[in-house]
């Protein structure tokens, strides 16, 4: 790899300070936020597709909001639609984007009488999906509260719903909101994001694409030496790597001299950096790739995700793509024949079209801000940076539209301490403890700790050690809600109202701890999964809002 001129890094300079600027500003447009044309979300049920539809539509993408591509009464549009493929291990993200592309046409025509993939087409309109489907073990106990929709999960912040009322936002309503930003520069494609992750890019993300696929990626500004390679610990990571005319190809943990063998391809190669997984494609090689795929997905049959199946074959020479994948267990003669099936519409399709590149990157900025709530220990690490200083804290705050510690509360008795934050409680007495974040909570008494989250919670006294994390919980008992330091403490109601206390401890994996029955609980976190199964979580909702407004009468609040 020869060393290109070395660009000024974008972090150090005042574009990235401008960059910042502009993206914070379209994510926080109240007036006329930035959203996609369509919105497409994949659940694990139709019990979460219904309720993604209805609080969606009603919400951050209700009619009338969006500047994404077109305008209309028709958009902005939400399709939710379910993975109801035959295998419980799923469609794998690549089938499955393909799957859910269909269904959401299907919808669309069937609710709206609208041909989205001819929309598409014609570069009318610009369309999201949003992965959310899974389990979220590394996220246990939090999804299993919201009945395993996970994307529901709560943040201890509160918005506006269309009814005038405050509710903590959702971890999805966050990311549409965030992503919204590229769906000026994206007409006539299909962008695809995780369910999970928030992010402040450094780059700039109104672009106009060269490439019929491109993918999100933090490029570093080094030429890629065998030293950054290994100083920046690329082996660990997909990498994508991108050429000096802006073609790029994707590998996969692997050392530097590797990297250079199997992309000598490319030629030279003058940036690379992690993929974030986050793509967009052409209305054209997405057709091309549901016909390529007509077969699986009319039988809901196998599992193919998009970098080992989709684009590194696409971009990676038939020896080195072999190799890279029988590092993953899988044979040489299926690798084999999968990399020639996929050469084959990689030959037909640009022959047909070449007015793009196949594949490119999109730079978000190797110093982007990034939150992530995948996982417990990231959820609970980047809540709290809603009370703590700093520049980056401070844009956590501003996006969510924390204007103040404490807002639209009744907390006049509480000694809440300045650097906590407070949205939408109602509390008589007690206190709140540094760096705390506390949202919609109903209580006569609250002795919040330092460093705990609470969230969605009602009874006549909460007690919440430090750094201890409460999540939908309400009593009527007298002793009320009480948690030890560290203590995770959720609960989990049925569609009759009933409900069950969930237990685990902020330094536990979920993931790790999925099969295992922990001290206070009944049941493993994988027996809870099983029981929530096709849970109607709408339904759920009301119930649980019912119980805590009745637990807050029951104590004069």
């Amino acid at each position: 790899m020869s060393s290109p001129t070395k660009r000024p890094h974008p972090a150090s300079s005042q574009t990235a300070a401008a960059i910042i600027e502009s993206a914070m500003a379209a994510m926080t447009d109240s007036a006329s936020p930035a959203l996609f044309d369509v919105t497409i979300i994949c659940t694990t049920d139709d019990y979460q597709a219904a309720y993604w539809m209805e609080r969606l539509g009603k919400g951050v993408c209700k009619s009338g909001a969006g500047n994404g591509g077109s305008s209309g009464a028709t958009y902005p549009m939400v399709l939710a639609v379910s993975e109801d493929w035959s295998s419980p291990s799923g469609a794998g993200n690549g089938l499955g984007t393909l799957y859910a592309f269909e269904k959401a046409c299907l919808v669309a025509k069937e609710k709206h009488g609208v041909d989205l993939a001819s929309e598409m087409n014609e570069g009318k309109v610009s369309a999201a999906l949003y992965h959310t489907a899974g389990k979220g073990t590394r996220l246990a106990p939090l999804p299993a509260s919201e009945n395993n929709n996970k994307p529901g999960v709560k943040l201890p912040v509160c918005h506006v719903l269309a009814d005038g009322s405050f509710e903590p936002v959702t971890v999805l309503e966050a990311v549409v909101r965030q992503t919204g930003i590229y769906a000026a520069s994206r007409r006539g494609r299909l962008s695809v994001f995780w369910g999970d992750q928030i992010f402040v890019p450094t780059a700039p993300f109104r672009y106009e694409p060269t490439h019929h696929v491109d993918i999100m990626c933090t490029l570093e500004e080094e030429p890629p030496t065998a030293k950054v390679w290994k100083d920046k610990g690329l082996e660990k990571y997909g990498v994508i790597a991108v050429s000096g005319n802006g073609d790029a190809a994707q590998v996969e943990k692997v050392d530097h001299a590797t990297a250079v063998r199997m992309l000598k391809n490319l030629g030279d190669i003058g940036r690379v950096g992690p993929s974030l997984g986050s793509f967009s494609v052409s209305a054209k090689i997405l057709e091309a790739l549901c016909e390529e795929f007509k077969g699986e997905l009319e039988a809901k049959d196998g599992k193919l995700d998009t970098d080992p199946h989709f684009w590194m074959p696409l971009t990676l020479p038939q020896d080195e793509y072999i190799s890279l994948m029988s590092q993953k267990g899988v044979e040489d003669d299926e690798s084999r024949a999968h990399h020639v099936r996929m050469t084959k519409m990689k030959d037909a399709f640009l022959a047909a079209s070449p007015e793009l590149g196949l594949f490119g990157a999109v730079d978000v900025g190797s110093n982007a801000c990034w939150w992530d709530y995948g996982q417990l220990k990231l959820y609970v690490a980047n809540n709290r940076k809603l009370a703590e200083d700093g520049t980056d804290a401070d844009l956590l705050r501003r996006f969510f539209g924390v204007t103040a510690r404490v807002m639209n509360s009744e907390v006049e008795g509480v000694a809440v301490d300045g650097s906590a934050c407070v949205s939408s409680c109602r509390a008589k007495g007690g206190s709140v403890g540094a760096h705390a974040a506390v949202a919609l909570v109903d209580a006569q008494e609250v002795e919040i700790g330092e460093d705990a989250i609470v969230v969605n919670c009602a009874a006549k006294k909460i007690v919440a050690g430090k750094g201890a994390v409460l999540y939908n919980l309400v009593s009527e008992a007298e002793e009320g809600i009480v948690a030890n330091d560290g203590d995770v403490i959720v609960s989990v109601t049925d569609v009759d109202g009933s409900s069950m206390a969930l237990k685990s401890n902020v330094d536990i994996c979920g993931g790790k701890a999925w099969k295992k029955v922990l001290d206070g609980n009944r049941s493993s976190f994988e027996d809870v999964h099983k029981q929530n199964r096709d849970a109607d979580v709408s339904t759920i909702e009301k119930k649980r809002k019912e119980l805590f407004k009745k637990a807050s009468s029951s104590f004069g609040i």
